[in-house]
């Protein structure tokens, strides 16, 4: 199932222009398994909010156990947005965010809601406070040239030919972040400019009045809490639930991008212990945490809540009077 840009296309428009739409920004954000779930979850209902979630894998139906997504319990508690919006076949990108962002944002403000917006993706989060600069659209054929590639020569053949074209992008990507790898060098061959120049219109937009607050946790306890989680998920049925995702069709490139369902599948099919695949996942999550406290940097007025060892509660009244409500 492909997503048919030109229905949304005036709306991604105007998204680009003014992600908020004049809505605050409002965020409550930390890295993976710091507790911004729970927190949010008391926040919003204490301050009358409706949460808008800012993470980039949570957007795919079906990805729930992996990726810690609300529960239906949790979202009848307090509705959620831009959770479930996407089949895991398809491409989601930024572009595409904001602009189902606009719609989730004239709906609460119809209500006369707030917009709590919580969760982990960085680049989202630069995209509301920055706006978004507006680069080439894709080249359906160049991205599967490039995609094809990676599979065949892997991704550091890639990234490496980044380190000629654009070495500024280059030295900010991961190699194995293969989907941002493949836009850097998409947008080279597209334009002839590298990337990092593009980027340079980053801090031109947005401009909205912001309230960014973050729940910090010690590495170690943050690794510990890591450990337990992906223990947790498997024993919660994530090998079942990457079985039913490949009898569905499988990831598109982008949900593809999850960290641990190829893990857990090998756990399903008899090819990975379930200890081994925890320690794995662990392992990847830890990983992706150090990236994320490095996209936080960029947010120098970012208030950061000490949320180690602290009852949710007592954090999230901390964290509601933190953020002006």
């Amino acid at each position: 199932m492909s997503h048919a840009p030109d229905a949304r296309a005036p709306a991604r428009e105007s998204a680009l222009r003014d992600p908020l739409g004049g809505t605050p920004l409002t965020a409550l954000v930390g890295p993976t398994a710091s507790g911004k779930s729970a927190v949010a979850l008391l926040v919003a209902e204490a301050a009358g909010a409706e949460i808008v979630s800012l993470d980039a894998l949570q957007v795919y139906r079906g990805l729930d156990v992996g990726t810690a997504k609300p529960t239906a319990e949790e979202r009848a508690r307090v509705p959620h947005h831009l959770i479930d919006v996407a089949d895991p076949r398809e491409r989601y990108d930024v572009t595409r965010f904001l602009a189902d962002l606009s719609v989730a944002l004239a709906s609460i403000r119809a209500r006369g809601r707030r917009a709590l917006f919580v969760g982990g993706t960085g680049f989202y989060l630069r995209a509301l406070a920055e706006g978004l600069f507006r680069g080439p659209d894709v080249d359906p054929a160049l991205r599967a040239e490039l995609e094809e590639r990676a599979r065949r020569d892997g991704p550091a053949a890639l990234h490496a030919e980044l380190v000629r074209a654009d070495p500024t992008a280059a030295a900010r990507l991961h190699p194995n972040d293969v989907k941002r790898v493949v836009r850097a060098l998409e947008v080279f061959h597209q334009t002839g400019r590298p990337l990092s120049a593009w980027q340079t219109q980053w801090g031109r937009g947005a401009g909205a009045p912001r309230t960014l607050v973050g729940l910090s946790v010690s590495v170690p306890e943050l690794d510990r809490r890591i450990a337990a989680r992906a223990q947790a998920m498997l024993a919660a049925g994530w090998p079942a639930e990457a079985v039913a995702l490949r009898a569905a069709g499988g990831l598109g490139p982008t949900a593809a991008q999850a960290i641990g369902y190829a893990e857990a599948l090998a756990v399903h099919d008899g090819t990975l212990t379930p200890a081994e695949a925890a320690r794995r996942i662990a392992l990847a999550t830890r990983q992706f945490a150090r990236r994320q406290r490095t996209w936080y940097r960029k947010f120098p007025d970012l208030r950061w809540l000490d949320a180690e060892r602290r009852a949710p509660a007592d954090l999230a009244e901390e964290a509601r009077r933190a953020l002006g409500w």
